[in-house]
């Protein structure tokens, strides 16, 4: 895959193939009611279908950025069809696993007097072990070696965390690059297996430490321990507002979230980790991939409901984060 590529001051030639893994994907239903009030029967605008979960949302950020990606997602009922559906209505290339059990819907809904926002997330339906064998299988059998598998998103009933090491293990064993965005006890057995890139936040890094809180100098060490012990090449620690902490063997750098007006939080993680796959696979340095990742993820929280973030507003705080570091830089 060999296209030329714009993207802010820089023209680059992508070579790298990204295929996205969500276990647990959904279909994010959302609406707006002038008021939400208890008994009541509410009125509510049309609602807006959007497909969701975390490595979807990534394909579908990295689209935005100009990249193209496989989604890989297994699917079932109605609202499966629906989902690959929307997947293809966004040109998102995608390699649906079928799947007995129905995919989930989520349900979204603004109150419009208060902007406040209610997010209800259904539990996904069991995957089955026979099914997870077909998602490795359909991983395997791709026609082409991809050079970044995300992994991403929460885990379905049925799915244990050894499941996703399986998963790592195959695709390290094919010499592929593994970018991790997952929590809880299979975010910790990926460490032990070791990945390219894992992002956790604060909280998830903090419980892996074993204390209620990291602050941003703890936090800069425990990630150096865990790239010393050889958990991943690159820990990209998300701190929300305050922005995040990349470190690698060489390096720690703080980056600050810009001040923007926030409308909504969801899609943000998946925004920055689309962001972070774009530069790494475009050959960026840390400095930009980083600061690209946290455009992203914050340009995100400038959009309503679930939706993710706009190109123009990516790259126009990428532009700033890009100016702000030039001082240290020189210095």
């Amino acid at each position: 895959m060999h296209r030329r590529l714009t993207f802010s001051s820089f023209t680059l030639v992508s070579m790298h193939y990204v295929v996205t893994l969500t276990l647990n994907p959904a279909v994010d239903k959302s609406t707006i009611s002038d008021q939400i009030i208890p008994d009541q029967k509410l009125r509510c605008a049309a609602p807006k279908f959007e497909p969701g979960g975390g490595g979807i949302n990534v394909s579908r950020g990295l689209k935005r950025l100009g990249a193209d990606s496989v989604a890989v997602f297994p699917a079932g009922g109605p609202s499966g069809t629906l989902l690959q559906e929307l997947l293809a209505q966004e040109q998102i290339q995608q390699q649906p696993v079928e799947m007995a059990g129905r995919t989930r819907e989520n349900f979204i809904v603004v109150d419009g007097s208060s902007g406040r926002q209610y997010r209800f997330g259904m539990p996904g339906a069991e995957l089955r072990p026979e099914e997870q064998q077909q998602v490795i299988t359909t991983l395997k059998s791709l026609p082409v070696r991809p050079d970044f598998l995300v992994i991403s998103g929460s885990l379905p009933p049925g799915v244990e965390p050894d499941f996703v090491v399986q998963v790592v293990r195959a695709a390290k064993g094919m010499g592929i690059k593994v970018v991790v965005d997952t929590s809880g006890p299979a975010l910790q057995q990926v460490l032990h297996e070791g990945v390219y890139l894992a992002k956790p936040n604060v909280g998830e890094l903090s419980r892996m430490a074993g204390v209620d809180e990291l602050d941003n100098e703890a936090v800069a060490a425990f990630a150096q321990q865990l790239v010393r012990e050889g958990k991943c090449e690159i820990l990209v620690v998300s701190l929300g507002p305050q922005g995040a902490c990349v470190v690698t063997k060489d390096s720690v750098d703080h980056i600050p979230a810009p001040a923007v007006k926030k409308r909504s939080t969801v899609g943000a993680g998946d925004s920055m980790v689309a962001g972070l796959v774009y530069g790494l696979s475009q050959g960026l340095s840390m400095r930009e991939t980083g600061r690209l990742g946290v455009a992203c993820g914050t340009a995100a929280t400038m959009n309503p409901g679930t939706e993710l973030f706009k190109k123009e507003d990516a790259e126009k705080l990428y532009r700033w984060l890009l100016q702000q570091a030039q001082p240290a830089a020189a210095a």
